[in-house]
C-alpha cells in the first residue's frame, strides 16, 4: 500500500467524556453546581448529542434535521448544528453553550489512542504516506501538533475546508491525490462504516476500528501495520 488515510474522531483520537467537557467549562467560568445537577446536565447534553465527536443524538430534532445531515461541510454548519443541540439543555448561563462549543476544539479536549504514535512514526518510517481525512468543522491541526502526531502526518482532507463530507468519494479522492496516491493502493482506516466505508467507491481497501473510550482500546490500530508490511 503506497498510503493510509486515518479518520480522526474515534480512530486517532478520542474526545473527553460529556462530563468532563462541562465541568472544564463551569470551572473556566467560575460557575459551580450541586454534584447531581452536574451529572444530570451532562447526562442531557450527551443524549442531546451536543458534544462533537462524543455520542450522536438520541433522537435528532425535526427542526434540525436539515442542518444536522450537513453540518460538516463547513465551519458555520458545524457550530450551528452543534450549540442548537446543546441550547436542548438549560445551562445557568446562556453563553456556557458557545463555550461548550470553543472546549470541543481545544487540544486538552481530546486525547489520542494509546497505539496511534506508534502506528504513525512506524508508517513513516516505512516511507508510507499518510494522511488524515475527517468530516469536521474547524481546524484539528493543533490537536495533532499538541499531543506530537503532527510529524507523521503528511496531509490532512477536512470536510468544511472542501464543502464535501463522507462518505461522499469526492473527499477520499482529494485526499489521494494530495498524497499522490492511486486510490487502489490506498487503505482508509476509520470508525464509520457509513461515512468512512464509501471510501470503498474508489477502490481503496477500508479497514474499521470500534469508537470506544481511550483505555478500552489500546492496539486496535496495529493491525494496519500488518497491511502495508
Amino acid at each position: 500500500m503506497a498510503a493510509v488515510l486515518f479518520d480522526f474522531s474515534g480512530t486517532l483520537f478520542r474526545v473527553e467524556s460529556t462530563e468532563s467537557w462541562l465541568r472544564a467549562v463551569l470551572e473556566a467560568a467560575g460557575l459551580a453546581l450541586p454534584e447531581a445537577e452536574v451529572v444530570e446536565r451532562a447526562k442531557a447534553l450527551e443524549v442531546a448529542g451536543a458534544l462533537a465527536g462524543g455520542a450522536n443524538p438520541v433522537e435528532v430534532p425535526e427542526d434540525l434535521a436539515e442542518a444536522w445531515a450537513v453540518r460538516d461541510k463547513s465551519a458555520a454548519l458545524h457550530r450551528a448544528a452543534y450549540t442548537a443541540l446543546s441550547r436542548r439543555v438549560p445551562l445557568p448561563d446562556a453563553a456556557l453553550h458557545d463555550a461548550l462549543y470553543e472546549r470541543h476544539m481545544t487540544p486538552a479536549a481530546w486525547a489520542p489512542y494509546p497505539d496511534a504514535i506508534h502506528v504513525l512514526r512506524t508508517l513513516r518510517e516505512r516511507g508510507t504516506r499518510v494522511g488524515v481525512v475527517s468530516n469536521i468543522g474547524w481546524d484539528l491541526r493543533p490537536v495533532f501538533h499538541e499531543h506530537g502526531l503532527d510529524p507523521y502526518v503528511d496531509v490532512y482532507t477536512l470536510s468544511y475546508e472542501h464543502g464535501v463530507q463522507k462518505p461522499d468519494p469526492r473527499l477520499f479522492s482529494a485526499a489521494c491525490a494530495e498524497l499522490g496516491a492511486d486510490p487502489r493502493d490506498v487503505v482508509m482506516v476509520g470508525d464509520s462504516r457509513s461515512a468512512d466505508g464509501g471510501a470503498a467507491a474508489l477502490g481503496c481497501r477500508v479497514h474499521f476500528v470500534d469508537h470506544l473510550p481511550v483505555a478500552q482500546r489500546p492496539d486496535a490500530l496495529l493491525p494496519v501495520l500488518d497491511m502495508v508490511a
